[in-house]
């Protein structure tokens, strides 16, 4: 093994260990890059290896946080935060829970579709992942234990369908994705638009399959009323209002009448009316929505910064080179090299966030994947078709992160808010069933690329 191909190693497994011991990520990610520059130099001065670095990485990790600041696609990223906490405030979703679970009181598993579907409408109007998990928890849960739903059904339905944010558009991953491979921000949203609700379909099957298969799981409503078509009705004026945002936002991105940053704006500004709307707008609220954004965004950039500096350091290192002789020596093919691929995303999911692995693993495998030679269909239309394809495939393995121990952030909030006597155990066992659905979801889109390719194909030809 050369050295190079040690100094990369070591600088993975450290950065790995690194991350057991507590410390913010942003700092750990920074400080293994100035340590593996402080190796890479003593290696080349002492022990005669070439890596060629130095201490002018200084100045060039200077220069690309400039050029990280300057990118006015990353506008877009707190103006989408501003927005989802804002319509988290704005006392939407307790309406549509209320006139959904009306209308799915007849069937069996209704409760758990009506969570679904408002995960769902959450995701295309709010894009995080924590507010929806909560907000979604403590609306449902109380109402699913009373009624003598099976605790595992219950949470896993609710941690999952809380994740959708960070896959159906506007997406906060999508946009960072964009940026690093210099893709589209609308094609990815377009891409991931069926994607998204692939997964939600596969979601309420897997309800109703339950309710037939083990009634006691998902039991009828007692309080359950005939079905009436004032309840439809009810159900689209409690939808509107956010249907309403999402057309303003992506429907202004999709037409080609804004760009995702000028479409972010729309969408803040669309959020506070709406919360206006519903009276839940105040000085107060205005003020703790504007500090959770810069509390959010600052939590973004430090990560940004020390990946930044990790990244640089570890090219400077032949990273690139070694990650991909080890993929192309595979003798797998196009499609056993991106199993491997997504097989690896999947495993960095237990343990990374969807942010370090956007930012570091992703601009290392792109250049890859493009060189593989797939013969994905962009109509003539889309630009990469096979990256804007294997960007959403990453995004649907990275969704499973949010659920996956030890570090699937929607099962920490969800324990914060589920009712008293719930194990922690019981949300494991109840994402298993999810986790799998996520990945017969990834299987279908890398059977058909069509899924992913055909609406940016549309709205641009």
């Amino acid at each position: 093994m050369e050295a190079n191909e040690i100094l990369v190693l070591s600088m993975f497994l450290t950065f790995i260990g690194l991350l057991f011991t507590g410390f913010p990520i942003a700092f750990v990610l920074g400080g293994v890059a100035m340590l593996f520059t402080l190796v890479g130099y003593l290696s080349d001065l002492y022990l005669g290896t070439i890596t060629g670095i130095d201490f002018t990485v200084i100045g060039m990790v200077a220069n690309r946080i400039y050029k990280l600041m300057d990118n006015w696609v990353l506008v877009a990223i707190p103006m989408f935060i501003f927005m989802g906490m804002m319509m988290d405030r704005s006392g939407i979703a307790e309406k549509m829970m209320h006139s959904m679970q009306d209308l799915f009181g007849r069937v069996r598993g209704g409760l758990a579709i009506t969570v679904t579907l408002i995960g769902v409408i959450l995701a295309a109007s709010t894009g995080i992942v924590g507010a929806s998990v909560v907000l979604l928890g403590l609306l449902s849960l109380p109402i699913m234990w009373n009624q003598g739903y099976s605790k595992t059904l219950a949470l896993g339905t609710v941690a999952a369908s809380g994740t959708l944010g960070i896959l159906i558009p506007p997406s906060i991953m999508l946009v960072v994705m964009a940026d690093q491979l210099s893709l589209s921000v609308g094609d990815l949203f377009m891409g991931a638009m069926f994607p998204g609700l692939i997964l939600g379909a596969l979601y309420i099957t897997y309800i109703l399959l339950v309710g037939l298969v083990s009634p006691g799981s998902a039991p009828l409503s007692p309080d359950r009323q005939d079905f009436e078509f004032r309840m439809v009705l009810r159900v689209i004026l409690t939808v509107l209002p956010s249907a309403a945002l999402i057309l303003a936002v992506l429907g202004s991105i999709f037409a080609g009448m804004a760009t995702p940053t000028e479409a972010s704006g729309v969408g803040a500004f669309g959020a506070t009316i709406l919360a206006g709307f519903n009276k839940k707008l105040n000085f107060n609220v205005i003020k703790e929505v504007s500090i959770g954004t810069f509390k959010s965004l600052g939590f973004i950039f430090g990560i940004f910064i020390g990946a930044t500096c990790f990244a640089l350091v570890l090219r400077l290192l032949g990273g690139d080179d070694v990650i991909e002789k080890a993929l192309t020596g595979l003798a797998l093919g196009p499609y056993g090299i991106l199993a491997v691929i997504l097989g690896l995303v999947f495993l960095l999911g237990f343990f990374l966030d969807w942010i370090e692995i956007s930012l570091i693993v992703l601009p290392l495998l792109g250049p890859i994947v493009s060189k593989l030679g797939f013969q994905v269909d962009g109509y003539g239309v889309v630009e990469n078709p096979e990256l804007v394809w294997f960007i959403v495939l990453v995004a649907v393995c990275l969704q499973t992160s949010f659920l996956t121990p030890p570090v699937g952030f929607s099962l920490f909030f969800l324990m914060g808010v589920a009712p008293e006597g719930t194990a922690l155990l019981d949300i494991y066992k109840g994402i298993v069933p999810f986790v799998v659905l996520q990945l017969i979801g990834l299987l279908i889109i890398i059977v058909w690329p069509q899924l992913v390719l055909w609406l940016p194909a549309i709205a641009y030809g």
